[in-house]
Order: C-alpha cells, then sequence, then structure tokens
C-alpha cells in the first residue's frame, strides 16, 4: 500500500473489517492476543498491498479502506479471508475471525477523510456480518464486475441497517476457501422473526389457537405435544406468527430434528439467533448471556428428536432470563419445573355450532381444491368426504395426503379404499431414504431470515407439518407420514402394547389393556403416552387410552410383521365376547334387564372381531359375537348389516370346514330369519326360519326348538298368510305348556295377541297377553321391551278405553327408549298418536305420526303387522285437519328428533284431566249421618 494517501473519489467502494468476539478473544489468550493482533494486521496489509485500496483508519482490530473499484475490493477481501483461514495460528482457539463488509457509494474526499452517508452505510454492513463473512451493499454487487474465479454473491434479501429507514439487499461473497454457513445477518429488521413460510393457507383451529395463545402469554414454557401429523409445527407457527409484535427481540423458530447429536442443540439455537461460539467458554453460556436481558419467544420444534438436550438447554434459558419465553412441539413432555403441557387435539370432525363444515372438512376441501387445479369438490361429494376425515380421525397430515389421492379419485372411490389407510395415502409417492440418526427427515427453514430471496445453505426445504409444500415429516421406515412412529426406546413391552392396541377399534379402559395383555400394563401404557403414541382421554369414570387411525393402521402392519397378530386378534375376540357378556350383568354379577345402549359403545370393538372372525380367526366365535348384537342390529336399523354379517361367516364355515354345533347353527339361523323378516326379505326370512327348526331338531334342546318354534308365525304373517300364523303360535303355545318351555315361546305369544287384536278378539288378546305379563318381567333380556304393554295399549285403544291406552303406552315407551330400543319406540309412538286423535288432540297426533315415520326411515325398519293400521288411522286425521294442516304438523314432527318425539309424548295430559266427568276424578258422595 501507497505511503502516500491517495484517495478515491466519485464511485468509492468503502470497506470495514474487525475481529468477531475480540473482547472474548483477548481474555482467553491473555499476553498472547498482542501478538495474534499483530500478526493479523500483518496479514491483512499484505493481502492489501499491491491494490489501490487506501487504508484510512486502523484501531485496535478494526481496517477502514476505500477503494475505486468494486471488483478490487472483492478481490482483494477474498485474499485476505483466505489468508487467515490458511495461517497457522498458535491454537484453533487463537484464531481470529474476522467479519467484512463493503459498500459502494458516491463520495468526494475532504481533508483527508469522507464526510458521507455512504461510510456509515458500510459500517452497518459489516456489522451485520459474521465472523469469516464478507458481505456487500446491492450497490457493490452492481459494480463488483468481473468477480474472482469461482466467486459468486449469495442474495440475502432485504435487510433494515441500523440507523436507516430504508432496506438495504444484503449479498454474501461465496468463493472456495470461504466458509458458506452462517447464521442470519445481524440487522436491525423491524419484525425480527424467522418463522417459515407457510405456502397454504392456515384453516381452522379457531379455539385451540385461543386457548395456546392463552397458555403462552401466562407461562413461560408451554409444550404443545401430540403424534406426528397432528399439526403441532403449523398452530406453533400460526400462533406465533400472530404475537411477533408483543416480542421486542423477536420470536426465533428452531428445527431441533435438524440436530444430530445432543451436544448441538444450543449450538442450533444460537445460529438462529446470530450468536457464533466464543473461545474457551460453553456455548449455553453464550446463549444465556444473550438472552438474559432480552424479551423473546422462541420456537422450539420437533424437541422430540433430541429430548434430554432440549429439556437442559429450555432450563438454563428460562433460569437466565425472565423476558424469555418457550414454545416447544413434541411427542413426549420434559418434564422441567414450570412446563405447561397441552395435548393438540385432532382436527373437529362435527359440523359447527352454525351448521357449517367442520375443520377437517374445510382443510380436506381447501387441499382438495388446489389438487383439482382451483376446482372445487362437487357438493355431492360432501357426504363422502365427511366419512374420509371421520376415517382418517381429522389428523392433518393424513387428510393432506388424502386431498393429494383426490386427484386421481373421486371422495367416494377414497373412502371406500380407506380400509389399506397406508397403501391408499401413500400410492405414488416416491420412497425416502430416512435421515441418518432416528429415520427422520430435516425439515429446517429455507435460510434463517425473513428474505425471500436468501438461498437454503445445502438443506432440504422447510415441509413443517400440515400445511408445508413437501409434507416432509414423513419418514421411509413407517411410509405413514406421521414422522417417528416407532419407540426406539420404550422397550419390548412398549412395543409390544403399541401392537396389540391395533386391534381395538376405538378408546379402551384400563381394565380392557389389562385383559388383553394378561398383565399389567400401567408403565408401557405410561411410554406410549407419554410419547403420543396413545392419546389420554381423563374422565371422572376413569380414562380412556385411544390411537389416531394412522397410527393403528402403522401399528396393524407391525403386528402383522411380529407374527402375533392371529394370537392379539384371538384374545380380542375373546375380550368382545366377554364385553357382551357383561353387558347383560349387573355390578353384582347377576343378570339385569338388557339395555342396548350399554351395546352401542361396543359395536366398532364388536364389528373389528367380527371382522376377523371372517376372515382369519374363528367362524364359531363369530356366530356367538353375532348372536350378542342380534337385537340391537334390528332396533338400530342395521338389519341388512346383520344379514351380511351371517352370510361371511357361513363362507368362513365353508372354507374351514370348522365344526359348529347343531344348536348353535339353529340359533344363527333363527337370528338370519328375524333379519331378513326386517329387512322385507320375506322368502329368506321363511328360508332360514325352515332351517333353524331343522337344526333345532337335530340338537335336541328343547328350549332353543321353543325360541325357534315361536319364530315360524312372523314369515307368515309378512306374506299376509295371518290364519295359518294364528295356528301355528296356538300350536307352538300348546306345545311349548306341554314341555314346560313356555317362556322360550314368548315370541308367539306376543304374534299370537297381535293377530288377535288385528281380527278384533279383544278379550282374548287381553287374557293371553295378562298371562304372557309374569313371563316376560321373569326374563331379562325380554322385559325393557316391554311388549306386553304395547299390546294392551292397542288392545285398550281398539275398545276405546283411553285411560288404560295411555297408561299402557306411556310405560311402554319409558321402557323402551330408557332401554334402547328405538324401532320399537317408533311403534309406540305411532300408537300414542293414534290415542291423541281418539282424544281430540288432531295436531299433537299428526306430530307424533311425522316424528315416528321420520326415525323408522332413518332405521330402514318395516312396519310390520301394525302398517295398515297406521295409514288407516293417518287417513281419518288427514280428513279431520285437512291437507294443509296436517301436512304441516307432520312436518313439524319429522322434524324431532326421536327424545325430542318422546319428551312430546310424555307431556301429553292424561286423558282424565280432559274429560269432565271422569269417574275417576269425580268428586266423593258426601257421607249419610248415623245421627238419629
Amino acid at each position: 500500500m501507497s505511503p502516500r494517501i491517495d484517495l478515491p473519489s466519485g464511485w468509492v467502494t468503502f470497506v470495514f473489517t474487525d475481529i468477531e468476539g475480540s473482547t472474548r478473544l483477548a481474555q482467553l489468550l491473555g499476553p498472547g492476543y498482542r501478538p495474534v493482533l499483530r500478526e493479523h494486521r500483518r496479514l491483512l496489509r499484505h493481502t492489501l498491498a499491491g491494490t489501490d485500496g487506501a487504508e484510512l483508519l486502523t484501531e485496535g482490530d478494526s481496517f477502514f479502506l476505500a477503494f475505486p473499484d468494486a471488483a478490487t475490493a472483492v478481490h482483494a477481501c477474498l485474499t485476505a479471508q483466505r489468508a487467515l483461514a490458511g495461517h497457522d495460528w498458535p491454537t484453533p482457539e487463537a484464531a481470529p475471525r474476522v467479519r467484512m463488509g463493503l459498500h459502494t457509494g458516491y463520495a468526494e474526499p475532504g481533508d483527508g477523510e469522507y464526510a458521507s452517508p455512504e461510510v456509515h452505510r458500510a459500517a452497518r454492513v459489516a456489522a451485520a456480518a459474521h465472523g469469516g463473512q464478507v458481505l456487500c451493499s446491492a450497490a457493490t454487487a452492481r459494480h463488483a464486475d468481473p468477480l474472482p474465479d469461482g466467486a459468486s454473491l449469495l442474495d440475502l434479501g432485504l435487510h433494515r441497517l441500523r440507523g436507516f429507514d430504508d432496506r438495504e439487499r444484503l449479498f454474501q461473497l461465496v468463493a472456495p476457501g470461504l466458509e458458506r454457513s452462517f447464521p442470519r445477518p445481524r440487522t436491525a429488521d423491524a419484525v425480527a422473526h424467522n418463522l417459515p413460510t407457510q405456502v397454504t393457507s392456515f384453516v381452522g383451529r379457531e379455539a385451540e389457537r385461543a386457548e395456546l395463545r392463552r397458555l403462552v402469554e401466562t407461562y413461560r414454557l408451554v409444550t404443545v405435544l401430540g403424534a406426528g401429523g397432528a399439526g403441532k409445527t403449523r398452530l406453533a407457527v400460526e400462533l406465533a406468527s400472530g404475537v411477533v409484535e408483543a416480542y421486542p427481540d423477536g420470536v426465533w423458530f428452531v428445527d431441533v430434528a435438524a440436530v444430530t447429536d445432543p451436544g448441538l442443540v444450543a449450538f442450533e439455537i444460537a445460529a438462529v439467533l446470530g450468536l457464533r461460539p466464543e473461545p474457551g467458554r460453553p456455548m449455553v453460556d453464550t446463549l444465556v448471556e444473550y438472552a438474559a436481558a432480552r424479551r423473546m419467544l422462541v420456537v422450539l420444534d420437533t424437541c422430540d428428536a433430541q429430548p434430554a438436550a432440549s429439556a437442559e438447554v429450555i432450563s438454563r434459558l428460562l433460569a437466565g432470563g425472565r423476558g424469555v419465553r418457550v414454545l416447544a412441539t413434541s411427542r413426549e413432555s420434559f418434564g422441567v419445573p414450570g412446563e405447561v403441557v397441552w395435548r393438540i387435539p385432532p382436527l373437529s370432525v362435527d359440523p359447527g355450532p352454525d351448521g357449517g363444515a367442520s375443520d377437517a372438512v374445510a382443510l380436506l376441501l381447501d387441499r382438495t381444491t388446489a389438487a383439482r387445479g382451483g376446482r372445487a369438490p362437487d357438493p355431492a361429494e360432501q357426504a363422502d368426504l365427511r366419512r374420509v376425515v371421520r376415517r382418517l380421525d381429522g389428523l392433518p397430515l393424513a387428510i393432506e395426503l388424502a386431498a393429494a389421492r383426490l386427484r386421481v379419485l373421486s371422495a367416494g372411490q377414497l373412502a371406500e379404499r380407506l380400509d389399506d389407510m397406508l397403501g391408499t395415502l401413500d400410492a405414488g409417492r416416491e420412497e425416502l431414504e430416512p435421515a441418518p440418526g432416528g429415520g427422520r427427515l430435516d425439515r429446517r427453514p429455507a435460510g434463517h431470515g425473513r428474505s425471500g430471496g436468501r438461498r437454503d445453505r445445502g438443506r432440504p426445504g422447510h415441509a413443517g407439518e400440515p400445511g408445508g409444500a413437501a409434507l416432509g415429516q414423513r419418514a421411509a421406515p413407517d411410509h405413514a407420514g406421521h414422522g417417528h412412529l416407532v419407540v426406539p426406546d420404550a422397550g419390548a413391552r412398549s412395543a409390544r402394547l403399541l401392537r396389540w392396541l391395533a386391534v381395538f377399534a376405538g378408546p379402551v379402559d384400563l381394565p380392557t389393556v389389562q385383559w388383553l395383555l394378561d398383565d399389567d400394563p400401567l408403565d408401557p401404557l405410561s411410554v406410549l403416552v407419554d410419547k403420543s403414541m396413545v392419546l389420554a382421554e381423563p374422565r371422572a369414570s376413569g380414562s380412556t387410552y385411544r390411537m389416531l387411525d394412522p397410527i393403528r393402521a402403522y401399528a396393524a402392519r407391525r403386528l402383522i410383521e411380529a407374527g402375533e397378530e392371529q394370537n392379539a386378534r384371538d384374545r380380542h375376540v375373546a375380550w368382545s365376547r366377554h364385553a357382551l357378556a357383561r353387558a347383560h350383568l349387573g355390578p353384582d354379577g347377576r343378570p339385569v334387564t338388557l339395555s342396548l345402549y350399554a351395546l352401542d359403545p361396543l359395536a366398532g370393538e364388536l364389528r373389528a372381531a367380527l371382522r376377523w372372525c371372517a376372515t382369519g380367526g374363528s367362524a364359531r366365535s363369530g356366530l356367538r359375537l353375532a348372536g350378542g348384537l342380534d337385537q340391537w342390529w334390528r332396533e338400530r336399523g342395521l338389519a341388512r348389516e346383520g344379514r351380511l354379517w351371517l352370510f361371511r361367516l357361513y363362507g368362513r364355515i365353508a372354507e374351514t370346514g370348522e365344526p359348529i354345533p347343531e344348536a348353535e347353527l339353529a340359533a344363527a339361523y333363527h337370528m338370519h330369519s328375524l333379519h331378513a323378516g326386517a329387512d322385507g326379505e320375506f322368502a329368506e326370512e321363511l328360508r332360514y326360519s325352515q332351517r333353524a327348526e331343522a337344526a333345532a331338531r337335530q340338537a335336541g334342546d328343547l328350549g332353543l326348538l321353543a325360541r325357534v318354534l315361536a319364530g315360524r308365525a312372523a314369515p307368515l304373517v309378512d306374506m299376509g298368510q295371518f290364519v295359518e300364523a294364528e295356528r301355528v303360535c296356538r300350536e307352538v303355545i300348546d306345545w311349548a305348556y306341554a314341555q314346560d318351555v313356555v317362556s322360550d315361546a314368548l315370541l308367539a305369544v306376543y304374534n299370537l295377541a297381535e293377530l288377535l287384536w288385528r281380527r278384533g278378539a279383544l278379550d282374548e288378546a287381553a287374557e293371553v297377553l295378562g298371562a304372557a305379563r309374569p313371563v316376560e318381567a321373569a326374563r331379562p333380556v325380554e322385559r325393557g321391551r316391554r311388549s306386553v304393554d304395547m299390546l294392551l295399549g292397542l288392545v285398550a285403544l281398539a275398545r276405546g278405553d283411553l285411560v288404560a291406552a295411555h297408561e299402557h303406552l306411556l310405560v311402554a315407551l319409558r321402557s323402551r327408549m330408557s332401554h334402547g330400543y328405538l324401532g320399537r319406540a317408533c311403534d309406540t309412538l305411532n300408537a300414542i298418536a293414534v290415542r291423541c286423535a281418539l282424544g281430540g288432540e288432531p295436531v299433537a297426533a299428526a306430530r307424533l305420526f311425522g316424528a315416528a315415520q321420520a326415525t323408522r326411515a332413518s332405521l330402514r325398519a318395516t312396519p310390520g303387522i301394525y302398517g295398515p293400521y297406521w295409514l288407516a288411522r293417518q287417513a281419518e286425521l288427514r280428513r279431520t285437519l285437512g291437507d294443509a294442516a296436517f301436512d304441516a304438523a307432520y312436518a313439524t314432527g319429522a322434524a324431532l328428533r326421536l327424545e325430542e318425539a318422546t319428551a312430546l309424548a310424555l307431556d301429553l295430559e292424561h286423558p282424565d284431566l280432559t274429560t269432565p266427568d271422569s269417574p275417576r276424578f269425580a268428586a266423593p258422595a258426601p257421607r249419610r249421618s248415623t245421627a238419629s
């Protein structure tokens, strides 16, 4: 460099350099710092020798130079950095890390210096750099042509330099021999954050956002827990983006999944905050010192990749400064003091209070519209879309994957194929290799700054959880899109429990899990709950546990691969039979009146057990399960489902040749006959009734034979052969009395009473029913239906005795609704409607008729022997009210739920209260005086 300072003018490129962390380096080296500083100055001056640069100021570890040519300045800085990097320093810790900044602007020197804002801008560019980094302004980038061989400028986007109102586009010099990866520039951006930019809209979760925001405002450490694919990352980022203004020192997103070594967690956080390691000092100390006086929110994503290290750093951060808050996402909690754990629920699959689409359906609609090129799904697909989200349990990532499949499938086709959950969602997806150290894919943001122009530093792009472009959380080992589904540190018991829980279709309680394993499951279950593989749902009666459907599909596949499916599913079938038996018993183990409501929560499990029995298990066990669901299927309008299961079980018997006792076949055929009649398949009803009788006679069980014979009249009634049906009923009843099995022939008694009522033999019908009442009361399976009271009510109506009819019918309705006999409750509502019509309440009658018919239609139930009677009474009522009034009242009733219609019927005024001369409420006659 010339000893005579010749300052350039016009377009001048200013260069500032200094040593990053010079104070800490001086403290570390002590007397050894002076020779390092002297060598640093020598190298810089030597590398700048021969250039046209003018050295204006050297102070401490800083240099200030001016160049007449931007390309020369860039070349000089590159040469200087290479020289510093290649020099043999006393120790690696003693190597100074020099940052350099360049800016080109128009300036004229005066009195041996520059009085220009361009100098200050150059100084601020240098202040934004990190040790070993060369930054330049956009003006320098424009003028620096040509660049040195192999060099290029990396666009880092727009940044606000301290002291300047406008934004400056910064570039990083990239060349062989220079570091490439640096934290974000140290600039004074107005909104300090590095939150990843989402390429898709955020849908729903209004309540969850509000609740989580309240927690973050109240507590310093909030951990969002949930299974992979539950939407933890997306929700955390969405929440953080809405509170940026509340944290003057920034909101910083750190992806712990990118950390491959526990010791590097603090380094990853520091890099996001723009901190570099200080010689001789632990990184976590530097981090805590920086954060101590600042008010900021740190979003730590996917902490389950390094749970212990994350917990340690979080504890240090929170202890070191009161202004720091941490929002973490993980599959397991940290267990540190002050932690608030918030479990993210699946997206709601139920319509909103206003009847709008649920959050899950809204997400599927949004993503499907995008997948189909902007074309929204047809309104006719709405029902199938709801089926899809319910099958996927509202899991956001699974819904995203489903939307991608809707490019080539209709919603109906996808809903039908979702039994093969994993195969359907992953069809056609590229196989991804697991990332080293844990099977997760790297999901870093593209750079750390807010700039859209900044490039990724050699890492895969950010996908985030549901909503990210690439859905990068999917890992090759599980193909399901939910990240860490394996439990590497949970032990063999937890892994086995996860597999075996896959046999359950829904939530289970602790005794059920214990029954399945025949072992105390608390420890392995706790591990699975902590890792969000199983969701614990506390209730007053005790917690229940469930898996989301995609996780269950994964675990089911692992169950097969482990060779345990046969044992686990056979055990589940045995539990299902045990649960059915318990539904018939009270707490003391004695039989109680059967309530079909007790079977409603078991339906999913029983169907899963039946599916196994029909495909890989015992058909005999399946027939026993079907027998337990006999009345439930018909009362829920599912007689056709019952028939289909029986057909599948017959096919399994033919396939395996499994021996089935004749008595059990007879019971199955009898049940099949009743299902066929309820489903309107009368020929099939008669055929299976005959098969049931033949099998029962071979079995030699008189009680079974009585039950089968008692059903013989039903197909005759359905086919209109009433005389023959009555003859059969009388024969069966006489035979049952002779064999002392009349309680098993109760169905024949009911059928006979109906036939007698139909032809007007009311006295005999009442006599038959009176004799049947104690028999019905002694049978727990029958008495909840209160068929005797229902039929006595019909007899009373035919006699014109509205008081007796009202009392019998309300007893029957209360019992039927209390015990879940919904189909039979519709018959009782119809009968009460007739009572209203005869009692001068035609509007109430039309409403009850409408409600009963609407429910019966939803249950797809046939009206049976009562059908013509209801129609005739409705026709009379229409003539009484007129078409318009009848239709209006009928439509009002049809809009009622069954429970609402029942409440309406039970609130009806007693007929005695509306009859002024009723003897029941007549004033008593005055007593005669006996006095003489």
